[in-house]
């Protein structure tokens, strides 16, 4: 938030990169974001992993207002198969 504050400050906009499903709200309060990178990979492993993710409408990320912290849930019944050791918690 603090980069997003200092950018804003001297007209320069900022992109996002990497991880778009926990950027996307941290990026909702900068003034000046240009864009965040969403690549089929993401989508593609995101959607197998979580349920609560940030909804593709208008070419931009929305994340559900409703759901608490990141709006993320793990479906851990789906990816038992990827497991690699020991039991989760």
């Amino acid at each position: 938030m603090q980069i997003g504050g200092l950018a804003a400050g001297h007209c320069l906009d900022l992109s996002g990169h990497r991880a778009p499903t926990v950027s996307t709200h941290a990026f909702c309060a900068v003034q000046r974001l240009r864009h965040l990178e969403y690549f089929h990979d993401h989508v593609r492993i995101e959607h197998s992993a979580f349920d609560g993710l940030p909804v593709l409408r208008d070419s931009a990320l929305w994340p559900d207002p409703d759901r608490p912290g990141l709006g993320l849930e793990v479906r851990w019944s789906d990816l038992e198969q990827y497991r690699a050791y020991a039991q989760r918690p």
